[in-house]
Order: C-alpha cells, then structure tokens, then sequence
C-alpha cells in the first residue's frame, strides 16, 4: 500500500511512518518542519526516514491549497493518515489565526485530496481536548462533546464534522482518532514529560498545573502507533444499527465513519508521574505549584471499548517503562 502520512517529522507521524515502512508499505510524508518547536529535532526524525527505499518527503504547507491537490494527484495514495496539524492547547491563546490556518483549511485541504483522488481510507488525528467540559469519566466516543474549552479542541471537534460530511457526500471513508496524551522517545518539547525532564536535568524549578491536582491518561508511543495502524487497516463502515431519533456520535448510519478514543485508559495522577519521572533521573524536582491554566481540563481518562472490540487495540505500556524509555532517549540524544 502507498501510504500519505501528513506530519511525518512530528512526534508520532515519525513513528508510524517507520512502523509503515518496516512493514513494507510506501510512504509519502507531508510536513513544513514549522518553527513552532526546535527545528533540529524534526530534522533528526525526518533523518530516521530517509535512509528508506519506499519513502518520499514532500516540505509543504497544509493550507498551501494547489501544493496539496498537486501531492495528491502526482503520488495518488491509497490511504492516507494525516496526523499534521497546530498543536498545544495553551499556544492556541496566544496565536489562534495559526488553529484556523492549519486545523481547518489544511484539513479541508486534504478532505479535498482524498475525494478527489479515490482514497480508499482517511484516519486522521482529532483529540482528548474535544471533551472540554464533559466530566462524565471515562470518555466515550458515544459522550456528546459539544464544549470545547481551547480554539484547539474546537478545531479538533470541526475536523470530525468535517470528515463526517464528507463522508456522507462523497462516500470517503473515515477515521478520527480522539489521542490521550502520548508521551515517549522523540517527544514534543511542549509537552510535559519533556519540558520536568529538561528542567530537573539542569536543576531548574518544573511548573505544576493546578497544584498536581491533575491526572492524565498518560499512553506510550509505541502504543498508539499499533492503534493508528490498527485504523488504517479496518476501514470505516456505516453502523447499520444507527438511529436518527438516538443519534451515536461516534458512528454514522449515513457514512463510513468512525471516531476513537485511543489512550492507556488508566488515568495517572501528576504527582505520581513527576515521581517516577524523578526515579528515573535520579534527582528530586524542584516545583512550581501553580493554578490551573485557561484551556486544560483536572482529568481525562479514555473509554478505548470500541476500539478493542474493532481492531484488537490493546495498550501494554506502564508509565514507570514508559518515562524510563524517555529519559534514556532523552539522555543519549541530547547527552544530558
């Protein structure tokens, strides 16, 4: 199969590409290798992909509309997995224009894409953020989510709307993914485990959130690439079983679409996480405790039901191997 993975110097767009080559798959990656975090580091991910045979790099925009259409049409992929986008929860208050530019018109950017060039399957990136206010634990796809709390997770929330309509129309079939939390080798330096870890290293304070009162349902990459891959391969169906008058908003009677919650289901507290972070180190963290910042939520904890049941999805990774695989990542490539 001929693979477009969107965002394959990213954190997890890097790892499923490799997962995708190793199996033998062609893959073309799509990424802009923005300045949003440290340049280098998406350069040594895209330096993973190079030395392989079935791999193409395309540098470009999602919102570059005729740069897309172009990608797609030259290499017609029969799949796509775009998992590309503006991250982070907290930059979407200082620079939202950037959430419209690449969650929505890059989005559509590719919806457009795969109509028009026979993709036989769409598995695309949304997020936990789309639960905002919902505080009925755990998350289930088949929760209404209707309050975001972050122009990111309404971005995210536009994304599934979006994919369901076109779906509808145009018959593509379609994947949203709700990710928890990933964490592990290649991280992103915007996301906590890297930022605790880089601090406690040079003996700096580490910023805690609303006073550690948090849990996170921390869930390990490796994990969530055998999910996303998982999707890939099952394409979308309609649920015969779907009623207008008790609408399921994680399936469609109209469309091959599906969304998925794809975490660790088990919540971990951010005490517990600092500690076995500062195990692994060797070293106690000095700590900020801080109220709790616009935009994030004390909880999230993933129903993956649906997603055992359809694909075999089965989390194995316990957060004392998974920080103890990052910080020996971390170490060796940044010699720390």
């Amino acid at each position: 199969m001929k693979f477009l993975v969107t965002g394959h110097a990213g954190f997890i767009g890097n790892h499923v590409a490799i997962q995708l080559l190793e199996r033998g798959d062609e893959v073309v990656g799509l990424d802009n290798l923005n300045p949003y975090y440290d340049v280098k580091l998406k350069q040594a991910r895209l330096d993973r992909l190079t030395p392989y045979k079935g791999f193409t790099h395309c540098k470009l925009d999602l919102e570059d509309t005729a740069g897309v259409a172009e990608l797609f049409s030259s290499h017609k992929p029969d799949k796509a997995i775009h998992l590309a986008a503006q991250a982070g929860v907290r930059y979407s208050l200082e620079n939202p224009r950037s959430y419209i530019d690449s969650n929505i018109v890059g989005f559509l950017n590719i919806l457009e894409g795969c109509r028009h060039n026979g993709v036989k399957h769409l598995v695309y990136a949304s997020s936990s953020s789309v639960y905002g206010a919902n505080g009925n634990a755990p998350f289930s796809v088949h929760h209404n989510v209707d309050h975001p709390l972050s122009l990111y997770a309404a971005s995210k929330k536009s994304n599934e709307m979006m994919a369901h309509t076109y779906s509808h129309l145009f018959g593509l079939p379609a994947t949203g993914l709700r990710f928890f939390t990933v964490y592990g080798p290649w991280g992103r330096p915007d996301m906590a485990l890297f930022l605790f870890t880089k601090a406690i290293l040079e003996g700096r304070p580490i910023d805690v959130f609303n006073r550690g009162q948090m849990q996170r349902d921390f869930t390990f990459v490796d994990d969530i690439v055998e999910g996303v891959i998982a999707c890939a391969d099952n394409v979308a169906k309609v649920n015969e079983d779907w009623s207008g008058e008790s609408p399921d908003p994680g399936t469609s009677g109209v469309a091959p679409y599906r969304v998925y919650n794809i975490g660790n289901s088990q919540p971990v507290e951010l005490m517990r996480y600092i500690e076995v972070l500062e195990q692994c180190i060797g070293k106690t963290a000095k700590k900020n405790m801080l109220p709790m910042q616009p935009g994030d939520v004390p909880a999230t904890w993933a129903d993956v039901s649906d997603l055992k049941r359809d694909v075999g999805y089965q989390p194995a990774t316990t957060v004392e191997t998974g920080v103890a695989r990052f910080v020996d990542w971390y170490r060796d490539f940044y010699k720390a």
